[in-house]
């Protein structure tokens, strides 16, 4: 089993929690987060005033995929978060090693 975590421009959302529907994965998280990589933020006005944002609004979806589902999992979403310009993101692949659902006591796979 692996953990998924891909750090994504807020208004691809919709379209990566569509694409990954589609082959099957049931839940994720999601949080806004803030960071920045190569774009290293930007300037806005604000009253008339310029001001520097450091870090960009981010949103982070962790999923946990079996291994046969890793290869597609990674290619949905660096399609259908891809905009082709700097910022659009990372993925992160983790080892888990042990998944429990709480409700049932489930373990491993079955717990996905």
């Amino acid at each position: 089993m692996k953990l998924v975590v891909a750090i994504i421009k807020p208004f691809k959302i919709d379209d990566v929690r569509d694409a990954l529907s589609e082959i099957g994965i049931q839940g994720m998280t999601v949080s806004e987060v803030k960071g920045f990589g190569r774009q290293k933020g930007h300037t806005e006005l604000y009253r008339g005033a310029e001001y520097n944002v450091d870090f960009m609004p981010k949103i982070k979806i962790e999923v946990a995929v079996n291994d046969g589902l890793l290869d597609q999992t990674i290619d949905v979403i660096s399609k259908s978060a891809n905009n082709g310009k700097i910022g659009d993101g990372k993925i992160f692949v983790m080892d888990l090693e042990q998944v429990v659902r709480i409700r049932t006591g489930e373990t491993g796979d079955e717990a996905l």
